[in-house]
């Protein structure tokens, strides 16, 4: 029964405490019980006392290989089980391999001198073993006392060692609580960093847009232009019919010509202002990007200097060579812009100075039809002066309607050039205009720049305070790990005196085991010599007991025969009794 109720326990997992005191178990149960043993992984008291497992020498050492195997038992009691010192060193011999059992009860059984020595020297190798019972096993008591002592010693032993996961725990729990901060500090850094860039990414929008409103305001300035030519072109049409009509348009021409001199020159002032501006504000880009770029350099000199954090090094050369890239994407933006503003600034100026050779070369042009004109009208005027000889009457009259369409025509003139000259101004104001919106632009700019600059401060000084952090947390790991070491050290002295004892001690059992081999050897020359002299005893006792039975035969042979004997002269004496006179005297009294 019991042998079935364990093969079915092999494969259980929810019975975690066994109690089979007084049982009764032999052989069949142990070799049941080993089995168990190395299948069960889930029972972790075993209670087997009042047995008698370590009767039978074959069954209980099956039973210890199968606890050498186990993994899992904590608590073992094996109390009255016949244990001898065998059955003792077939426990040590599983101790050794066991590393879980924690108590071990071994209370009134046979164990004696031998089977101490041997569990004695089991705990040596055995770490687990908090306590052993050895008490009513005719064990000396030197030998239980260093019992005690190693399961004190195993006992603390195992403290020290929870004492170390705890701290070994604490201490993955703060690193991994330190690895969390450093995540979140990365992110939050990691966020700015993507902040800094929707910032950048929004004033490259805005400055493009800038740049777009610029190119509109150019190209609306070149229509302007066009216009204007147009517009001059009618005015020299006009004023080619004014020649063709009155000789005095020629002071006109020259007047406006000086004009026209006057206004280029203005153009030509003013357009070298914008340039030495643009030049200004190119050298003050380039002064502050090359003071962002120092600064840069020294964030990234004081992040080398770092060696120790190797983590945030790398995460620190990650932003610079990020910061890098911005640095020269704004760089090659801001050489873009320039290219494109000095592009623009070489096409004005190339417009400028076609337009200008337009001119000139229209007004000399005009200038030369002017003369052509100038050289017909005097071949006219001179035959009109022939004629006026002739036609003096018609000559006042004409006199007077062409002085009064001089007059007009002054007059329209003069309103021209007023238009003209209040069209000019009005561009010159856009020009004024544009030209405060692109020192805004550059204002805003630079304000951009200082921002920029601040928060990198801010970075830094937040990266500082960060460097610092990690020093801090550095020395204190420092110091856990100093002491931590420390207590290694501790335990690694007091390990190896134990290991100087043990190899004492293990030297000393040498000896023992030889003089125990040596002892075994004669016990079985005595026990062979005893064995044979007890056959001969056996022997000389059948034969005595076969005489005794002789005897007793004989015996009851001669108290039969006495018996007889005594009854045959029992009855002879009576009959001699009754048959003599004393007899018969005695009857008849």
């Amino acid at each position: 029964g019991v042998k079935l109720l364990l093969h079915g326990l092999c494969s259980n997992t929810t019975v975690k405490s066994l109690d089979l005191k007084g049982n009764n178990l032999r052989t069949m149960g142990a070799e049941a019980l080993g089995k168990l043993l190395r299948q069960n992984k889930s029972i972790r008291s075993l209670i087997l006392e009042w047995n008698s497992l370590g009767v039978w020498e074959e069954g209980f050492s099956f039973f210890c290989q199968g606890l050498g195997a186990n993994n899992f038992l904590q608590r073992l009691d094996l109390r009255n089980n016949q244990i001898n010192h065998q059955g003792a060193g077939e426990l040590a011999m599983a101790l050794k391999q066991n590393a879980t059992l924690q108590e071990l009860d071994l209370r009134w059984n046979n164990i004696g001198l031998l089977g101490g020595r041997a569990l004695l020297n089991c705990l040596h190798s055995n770490k687990t073993l908090k306590r052993l019972e050895l008490a009513g096993n005719n064990v000396p008591s030197d030998i239980l006392k260093a019992v005690e002592q190693a399961t004190d010693h195993n006992q603390d032993r195992q403290t020290i060692l929870s004492e170390t996961q705890n701290r070994a725990c604490i201490l993955s729990k703060e690193v991994s609580s330190l690895k969390d901060e450093k995540t979140k500090q990365f992110l939050d850094l990691m966020d700015t960093i993507d902040k800094q860039r929707e910032e950048i990414a929004r004033s490259g929008r805005i400055s493009a847009a800038r740049v777009s409103q610029l190119q509109e305001a150019l190209d609306e300035q070149h229509s302007i232009m066009n216009s204007l030519q147009a517009k001059l072109q009618m005015t020299e049409a006009a004023l080619a019919l004014s020649e063709q009509k009155v000789h005095n348009l020629g002071e006109l021409l020259n007047a406006t010509k000086q004009e026209q001199a006057s206004l280029a020159e203005r153009h030509f002032t003013e357009l070298q202002q914008q340039k030495q501006e643009g030049a200004d504000r190119e050298g003050k880009l380039l002064r502050d990007l090359s003071a962002a770029s120092e600064k840069n350099l020294l964030l990234r000199n004081q992040v080398e200097k770092q060696d120790q954090l190797f983590q945030v090094k790398q995460d620190l050369t990650n932003t610079t060579a990020e910061l890098k890239l911005r640095a020269m994407q704004a760089e090659e933006r801001l050489e873009m812009e320039k290219k494109r503003f000095k592009q623009s600034l070489e096409d004005l100026e190339s417009l400028r100075l076609k337009e200008v050779d337009h001119m000139t070369q229209h007004i000399d042009a005009s200038e030369r039809s002017m003369q052509d004109r100038i050289q017909r009208l005097e071949a006219i005027r001179i035959a009109l002066e022939e004629e006026l000889s002739q036609v003096k009457a018609a000559a006042l009259t004409e006199r007077g309607q062409a002085e009064e369409e001089l007059i007009k025509a002054r007059n329209q003139a003069r309103l021209e050039e007023q238009q003209r000259l209040e069209h000019l101004e009005e561009k010159l104001r856009l020009m004024t205009e544009s030209r405060d919106e692109a020192q805004n632009c550059c204002l805003k700019q630079k304000q951009m720049v200082a921002e920029a600059q601040a928060k990198a401060n801010q970075l830094s000084l937040h990266a500082d305070a960060l460097r610092r952090r990690l020093e801090e947390l550095q020395q204190d790991l420092n110091s856990k790990e100093e002491e931590k070491v420390i207590e290694v050290n501790k335990v690694k002295v007091e390990l190896q005196e134990q290991i100087g004892h043990l190899q004492a001690e293990r030297t000393a059992q040498e000896g023992l085991r030889e003089k125990i081999a040596a002892l075994e050897r004669q016990l079985k020359a005595l026990s062979s010599n005893h064995r044979e002299a007890l056959l001969d005893k056996e022997g000389e006792i059948s034969m005595l007991l076969e005489k005794l039975r002789m005897k007793d035969a004989d015996i009851s042979r001669m108290r039969d025969e006495e018996a007889q004997r005594a009854s045959f002269l029992q009855n002879a004496i009576m009959a001699y009794v009754q048959g003599s006179p004393l007899g018969t005297h005695s009857s008849r009294k």
